[in-house]
């Protein structure tokens, strides 16, 4: 079906996409809404258009192509490496813009070389953006999921905290919130006397037994979204978590990481420094990330438009190392985005563990960009 109302740099996108090896694949405007409503992120889900099949089956417009596309991959069982290009709608609420256009982009699947893949995809998106906008600098700010969560459990916070953090990178206001709540702790208040007694005394048989009864003799247990065992394992981590503090030095350790931001040429420097000065070993996801700028320098990305910020993130929860977005240098305006989500595929039913990477472009905007120029 022919396309309408699209950009009229659409065709010179799709020559690109092309040109860089990327099968350009389309995939349905209904999509099942299971798969973005338990991985994409709450961002996400309080955006997307929500309907139903006769069967009561919740299904909803596509919101955006990554999970549509790796659902296509794992259906037609292809093989890796493989790189998928897509144009097409999407269909979600914004801020700023129309609730229905236009995104393009290039998923990158299965391959293990991670820190050529990565390069590969900033290169692309930059380089693609290069040619639509000639004469315009651009501007790309990059984070990295992996060095967070490392820091994260090098300060050996519990393992609920750990979670809590990491899914909340990238939003700044969630964050604070959490490390408000870890500095000054709020303690659990309200729970049944006989709950409490068990939880202390560690007796999680007996906590889930007596769980279990309240449950029946209320008639709650027939609606019950969660057993009796997940209800007594969730109160057990609430009241950690609500005992948990945080102590200064550990504060200023997270406050100083998260401050971080400098051009990428001095990233690697700048995490060192910092990882030696707070006793930090950040291993394997210092590694990759320096792995990273080597594979951008090698593939010829002009790193001076490139900045490293400890803080960013974008809001879709499938991200687990490599995030960015880029976008023309004196504008806000995000003109494309993407970043790493090995885990993803597998979630999704994949049966081997496939690394992979991928960014979208916002053809509004582009064009936005181009008629302003």
């Amino acid at each position: 079906m022919p396309l309408i109302n699209l950009p009229e740099f659409a065709a010179e996108l799709l020559a690109e996409f092309t040109a860089r090896k990327a099968e350009r694949i389309d995939t349905p405007v209904i999509q099942p809404a299971e798969p973005f409503l338990d991985i994409a992120g709450e961002d996400l889900r309080r955006r997307i258009f929500m309907t139903e099949s006769e069967t009561g089956a919740s299904l909803c417009l596509r919101p955006e192509f990554t999970i549509p596309v790796c659902l296509r991959h794992i259906e037609t069982a292809t093989g890796t490496p493989k790189r998928y290009a897509y144009l097409g709608e999407v269909f979600r609420q914004r801020r700023d813009g129309a609730n229905e256009f236009y995104q393009a982009g290039i998923e990158d699947l299965g391959d293990i070389n991670i820190p050529g893949a990565d390069a590969r995809a900033i290169g692309d998106a930059t380089g693609i953006l290069a040619r639509l906008l000639p004469g315009r600098r651009l501007s790309v700010t990059l984070g990295d999921q992996a060095v967070f969560e490392a820091v994260v459990q090098a300060l050996g916070l519990p393992l609920g905290w750990q979670k809590r953090l990491i899914h909340a990178f990238g939003n700044m206001t969630q964050l604070e919130a959490l490390l408000a709540g870890l500095v000054s702790p709020q303690f659990v208040t309200g729970l049944d006397d006989d709950i409490a007694r068990l939880i202390a005394a560690g007796d999680e048989p007996a906590l889930v037994a007596h769980i279990e009864h309240e449950m029946q003799a209320t008639g709650y247990s027939t609606n019950a979204s969660r057993s009796p065992l997940e209800i007594a394992r969730r109160l057990k981590e609430k009241l950690i978590l609500s005992e948990t503090r945080l102590d200064d030095a550990a504060f200023h350790v997270l406050e100083e990481f998260l401050s971080l931001h400098v051009p990428l040429v001095n990233a690697s420097a700048a995490l060192a420094g910092f990882a030696d000065a707070a006793g930090l070993k950040l291993g394997n996801a210092l590694s990759r990330f320096n792995g990273r700028v080597a594979a951008l320098a090698d593939a010829g990305v002009d790193l001076s438009c490139l900045d490293y910020r400890a803080a960013f993130g974008r809001p879709l929860d499938y991200y687990t190392g490599l995030v960015f977005e880029v976008t023309v240098e004196g504008s806000s305006a995000v003109l494309a985005g993407g970043g790493r989500f090995d885990k993803l595929l597998t979630f999704l039913g994949a049966t081997d563990r496939i690394p992979a990477v991928g960014f979208s472009f916002w053809l509004d905007r582009i064009e936005t960009e181009r008629v302003a120029a």
